[in-house]
Parts: structure tokens; C-alpha cells; sequence
């Protein structure tokens, strides 16, 4: 996907996670018909575990919600059991996929160099890669939180995306699933890094890539954190669940 000459919107992406049955869909549904009434500032993004993901693209197409994949190995097809390639989450029905999500890397040992293979294969397959980064309480609580994630952004991201679409996601690892979020010091001292970063290694359009932030964000604490500098949108968890919650979070952008 080429990069657009205007700035990209905001973009609110729900990653269900391994949560989900078929009973879910009429939450996308729901999601999808909401945004129908009511047209969001922002693009909206649905992110459902593989078995739903073919089904949920049928289920929102023709609607404002984009549709992705948390997930692709770097192969586009090999004896790798369990995995995913990019072009099978394209050939789903998908538009945008999830690189080194903070659980891939901590769960199953992703390193940078292996999430910048996977965004790699995601352009190839003509998806729009959301490549996270983020730090352990431990590098938080030790000062070196900003220097880690800025090492992450360098190394987790290929230089063939310039002039492609991407995002990046920022993701406190202490602030997911915890109802614990970074306060919005901490979140826009980490997106000004970020974005530093993106503009040394993509010049220009470093200056447009979406940063969003994923940890705990909610309904309630949605305005202010897409309020702040350098946010450009949120990677939501438990609150992407319920149509409800989350069209208050899109509302919110």
C-alpha cells in the first residue's frame, strides 16, 4: 500500500486477541453499522483471531471497518505449522496486519530483527503494517525506557517502508491488561522519541507516520490520551470487545 501525499488519519485499531467465537461477529456488525450513522474522523480497524477473520470481512464488507490480522510469519509459505503468512491474511479478506505485538515478542520470543522480517513480508502481500514497540516496568522503572524503544524502532523497522503506508504502536508492556496506563507525561515523552526517530531513519514522512498508543486505553481515558502530541491513534484491547466500548474510543478521536 503507497503511501498517500495527505497526512493519514488517525487510526483505531481493536485487537481482539485470542478472544472471539462466531457469536462475535454481530459485535463487528454492530461496530460497522455504528460507524454507518455515524461517519468517524478517524479509520477503524478490526483486528479478530484467524478463525474469524475471512467470516468478519464478509460480515463488514462494503462498511467503514478495515479489517487485519494480529499476525504473519516473515515466509510467504513453508513447513511452519501454526503460522500464518501475510499473503494468507490478504487472501482473508484482510488490509492491515500486526507486527511484534508486545505478546508475540514477550510469549513467543520475537525479536526486532524478526518483527522488521515480518513487516517486510506485510508490504510484500500489500498489506499495512502496525509494528509495536515497548518496555518491561523493569527498563521503566530503571531510566532506560526511552533508550530501549528507540533501539526497537530501529531495529524493528525495514527501510523499505519508505514510501509505503505504515504505523507505529506504542505499548507500555506494564499497561496492557493491567487497567494500568502510562500517564500522559510518560506517552508523549515516548511518541516525541518515536517520532524523532521515524523522521531520522524515513526523513519527511516521518513526520506523518501514525504513532499509536495500546495500554489500558478505555472509553473513559480515550480523549485525553488521543489529545496529546504525537498520538495518532490507539491500539485498543479489551475495550475493541464490545461495539459499545469501542465506538466511544473512535468517537473519542
Amino acid at each position: 500500500m503507497t503511501l498517500s501525499s495527505t497526512t493519514p488519519r488517525p487510526l483505531i485499531a481493536g485487537n481482539w486477541k485470542m478472544n472471539g467465537l462466531s457469536a462475535a461477529l454481530d459485535e463487528a456488525r454492530a461496530v460497522a453499522a455504528g460507524l454507518d450513522r455515524q461517519p468517524a474522523a478517524a479509520r477503524v480497524a478490526v483486528f479478530p483471531p484467524a478463525t474469524l477473520l475471512h467470516r468478519l470481512a464478509q460480515a463488514v464488507e462494503g462498511s467503514f471497518v478495515l479489517v487485519g490480522g494480529q499476525d504473519c510469519h516473515h515466509k510467504a509459505s513453508g513447513a511452519n505449522t501454526g503460522d500464518i503468512s501475510a499473503e494468507m491474511v490478504a487472501d482473508a479478506g484482510g488490509k492491515l496486519v500486526i507486527c511484534g505485538h508486545s505478546e508475540r515478542r514477550t510469549d513467543h520470543g520475537e525479536t526486532s530483527p524478526q518483527v522488521a522480517g515480518k513487516a517486510e513480508a506485510a508490504l510484500a502481500a500489500g498489506l499495512e503494517p502496525i509494528i509495536c514497540v515497548g518496555e518491561t516496568l523493569d527498563l521503566r522503572q530503571s531510566g532506560q525506557a526511552v533508550a530501549f524503544v528507540v533501539n526497537q524502532v530501529r531495529e524493528s523497522l525495514p527501510l523499505s517502508l519508505a514510501g509505503q503506508a505504515f504505523n507505529v504502536a506504542y505499548e507500555p508492556l506494564w499497561a496492557i491488561g493491567t487497567g494500568h496506563t502510562a500517564s500522559i507525561d510518560n506517552i508523549v515523552e515516548m511518541h516525541a522519541a518515536i517520532r524523532a526517530e521515524l523522521i531520522s531513519l524515513f526523513g519527511e514522512q516521518g513526520r506523518g507516520v501514525p504513532i499509536l498508543y495500546g495500554g489500558s486505553v478505555k472509553p473513559e481515558n480515550a480523549r485525553e490520551i488521543l489529545a496529546a502530541p504525537d498520538v495518532g491513534g490507539a491500539l485498543v484491547g479489551g475495550a475493541s470487545l464490545k461495539a459499545k466500548d469501542f465506538l466511544a474510543i473512535v468517537e473519542a478521536a
